[in-house]
């Protein structure tokens, strides 16, 4: 089982929505966790409906500041946004890191959070999938 950080900055969206759908679809070989470099302390309320009406979302899920996470030993870190690809930080151990970003539909309308999911669906899991299982 490979450990895989999904960083953004506020993890309130974005990678919540990543954690969750790697978890559903590639949990036999990957376990995601997410972060944000300025968590926001909530999930976009959009992004968890959307999640549980999928059947993906799990009441483990929150959202975590970085520091929360820094010590776990992870295969891989993906960014998912701009900002969390700058400010990354450095990781006790050393990690490998990808970038794969996706807009932010936070405050858009929401058929975007759909589209913004299936987009890491398309985007994402075949960059897991091909590494990792």
């Amino acid at each position: 089982m490979k450990n895989v950080l999904i960083l953004c900055t506020g993890n309130s969206c974005r990678s919540i929505m990543a954690e969750a759908l790697i978890n559903a679809k590639l949990g036999d070989c990957i376990y995601a966790q997410s972060s944000g470099v300025k968590a926001s302390g909530t999930v976009n309320p959009n992004a968890k409906a959307l999640l549980k009406s999928k059947n993906y979302w799990k009441d483990e899920y929150h959202s975590k500041v970085i520091e929360s996470v820094l010590e776990t030993p992870f295969d891989l870190v993906v960014t998912v946004c701009d900002h969390a690809k700058e400010t990354c930080p450095m990781f006790p151990k050393a990690v490998e890191g990808i970038h794969v970003g996706f807009d932010d539909p936070s405050g858009k309308a929401v058929e975007e959070y759909e589209k913004t999911l299936n987009l890491i669906e398309k985007e994402l899991l075949p960059i897991l999938k091909a590494k990792f299982c």
